[in-house]
């Protein structure tokens, strides 16, 4: 029997948390004291315009024409359809309508194959490098230790070419992309949004695959799965450029349709991959919630439930300040994808080009790790610590696995096992060794690689100062840092922002003290600016509403999938990027070369040149 570490199950409510004030049975936010849409109490003395829907449930009434005017009619506490709302909401932007759609087994076929150039098949079976380290070289010979390190380090291979004209050496893509064209969406936003996928799809190749997606009150799939060729591109631009914002936001039925492209497609690329984009709360998607200690919880198995049952990572991406943080960093983790947080309008062609500059260099797929215990008597695995990676240990502590997935070129993947160690008479101890089994993206080959034995010196004593490995060092520091931001985030989700930043400046301190910060390691560096950042954006509630808990997200997700991420500062900055790699930052520097330009208005035709 194995034990399964890093649970994804939805965070539930405490049952022995005393039920949030002024409830129904339901367990909703009761109407008769509060306005269910900013939570606030709903009383005549305020002077405040109160409207009473037809369902008999009240709202303060700019409230309710700021949710009604973007197409939503649906009351928030009993999911009534209104068939009145305030008369002098602005109707001149309709919500778009979507026609009912059954079946998405119409995709392009692939691209036929050639033979493998000359040196490519052999070069990729070498796409993946193991190390193994030790927390410390040596143990005394009477020491037991119930809480010794040793990583794991894998370094995926560079790739052979991200150019398009020589297609055969990268593994070709298909990519859903989920797109908010909600009310909200309207004007500088939508030109932003409609200019960031144009560059996607002008940066995708002749053998990749594209489908769009668009909801709002409802969803359909704007565009089938098609090739990019130039006539697949000049379609699909011509497609976007069609979108108009207009009605509600309903992330789910976008999800839905976007898992049914995958799933019905009738031929699959070696890489897929989904990026959903909203800048909103999903107003159309009940998933049970109620009002507690000035948060909003909600339970995300109904979304859950939603994603493509063959687990392809969406890559979601959160725009501005009013976008819902927790669900669309939920969606990322449960489907092995990233959650990145646009603040700032501008950026989101940066943010976009990052996450498609991976996409397009995967090497590695499919990987699993297996690790083995090597002494016999007493050496046991206690925990792996894999981040956002699904891990399991034997009952007998004597096996691991970690499932790691994809890997793009050049990206690193580190994880700590920690390892009972028994005392022992030999003058060494061989600890574990590693084995790692793959599929490669570009030549479809199963490839197993085995690392050497790891071994420490058991001396009888030992001579001066222990030295704790910089490189493991580095990454309990990582370890340390995310579960510090994850603790602060649901101390400043409960209303105590004094006790989230002392956490966050407990730990910023802590970290200077660690050898590797004081060698002014990188990875530390940028633990420690963020942890700055974040303190910043818990100063206050309005600040911490607005940016915090997205940044607190966006960074955890980092860190935990060790993959770049898009947040504030973003990509630009003069700081390096976390896990960025060459071909992240070539895709980043070609859309920052561009400069920010609103789309003409015409759908027709767009200047390629």
């Amino acid at each position: 029997m194995e034990n399964t570490n890093n649970s994804r199950e939805a965070t539930l409510p405490d049952p022995s948390s005393p039920p949030p004030r002024s409830t129904s049975s339901s367990g909703l936010p009761s109407s008769k004291s509060k306005c269910a849409i900013c939570l606030d109490e709903i009383r005549k003395e305020d002077g405040k315009a109160i409207f009473t829907a037809e369902c008999s449930h009240s709202f303060h009434f700019d409230c309710i024409t700021s949710n009604v005017k973007h197409g939503n009619r649906i009351c928030p506490l009993c999911r009534t359809e209104w068939k009145q709302v305030p008369l002098f909401v602005d109707n001149r932007v309709p919500a778009p309508t979507f026609p009912v759609q059954t079946g998405f087994e119409d995709d392009e076929p692939l691209v036929a194959q050639s033979g493998q150039p000359s040196g490519v098949a052999a070069a990729h079976r070498q796409a993946l490098e193991i190390k193994l380290l030790p927390q410390v070289s040596a143990v005394e010979k009477s020491v037991a230790r119930g809480d010794f390190a040793v990583l794991v380090h894998l370094k995926a291979a560079e790739g052979v070419s991200d150019d398009n004209d020589r297609p055969e050496t990268r593994a070709p893509l298909d990519l859903i992309a989920v797109l908010d064209v909600s009310g909200s969406m309207e004007g500088t936003k939508l030109h932003l949004l409609k200019n960031a996928v144009a560059f996607v799809i002008d940066n995708l190749g002749e053998r990749d695959r594209l489908s769009v997606i668009a909801f709002s009150s409802g969803a359909r799939r704007l565009f089938p799965l098609r090739l990019m060729s130039e006539r697949g591109k000049r379609q699909a631009i011509q497609a976007v450029n069609t979108l108009v914002a207009g009605g509600g936001t309903n992330i789910a039925e976008g999800l839905k349709i976007g898992a049914r492209v995958i799933a019905d497609r009738r031929w699959k690329n070696p890489v897929s991959g989904m990026m959903l984009l909203s800048d909103g709360q999903d107003n159309f998607t009940l998933s049970r919630s109620y009002s507690h200690s000035h948060s909003q919880v909600r339970l995300r198995a109904d979304y859950e439930s939603l994603l493509p049952s063959s687990r392809i990572p969406i890559h979601t991406f959160g725009f501005g300040v009013d976008h819902d943080a927790e669900l669309m960093h939920t969606i990322s983790q449960v489907s092995s994808g990233t959650f990145s947080f646009i603040e700032t309008e501008t950026v989101i062609r940066d943010a976009f080009a990052q996450c498609i500059g991976g996409l397009l260099s995967v090497v590695v797929l499919d990987q699993v790790v297996e690790i083995e215990c090597l002494h016999e008597e007493g050496l046991k695995i206690s925990s792996i610590k894999a981040g956002s990676y699904r891990s399991r240990v034997s009952s007998d502590g004597r096996t691991a696995k970690i499932d790691v997935g994809d890997m793009y070129a050049e990206e690193e993947r580190d994880f700590l096992v920690i390892l009972e160690i028994p005392r022992c008479e030999d003058e060494s101890m061989p600890l574990v060794k590693i084995r790692c089994v793959y599929k490669d993206a570009v030549s479809r080959e199963i490839v197993r690689v085995e690392s050497e034995e790891l071994s420490i010196q058991r001396p009888r004593e030992m001579t001066g100062e222990e030295v704790v490995s910089v490189e493991v060092d580095r990454q309990l520091n990582r370890f340390l840092v995310s579960e510090a931001m994850s603790e602060a985030r649901v101390l400043a989700d409960g209303g105590d922002l004094e006790g989230a930043v002392g956490v966050l400046r407990n730990r910023e301190r802590e970290l200077a003290e660690t050898q590797s910060a004081r060698a002014r390691d990188g990875l530390c560096l940028s633990l420690s600016s963020e942890l700055g950042a974040l303190q910043e954006r818990m100063s206050s509630r309005r600040m911490y509403e607005r940016s915090g808990r997205a940044y607190a997200f966006s960074s955890m997700s980092s860190h935990s999938a060790q993959r770049a991420t898009a947040r504030w500062p973003v990509c630009g900055s003069a700081a390096p990027q976390a896990y960025q790699t060459s071909s992240m930052a070539r895709m980043v520097s070609r859309s920052q070369e561009l400069g920010i330009k609103t789309p003409k208005p015409s759908p027709a035709r767009r200047d390629r040149s």
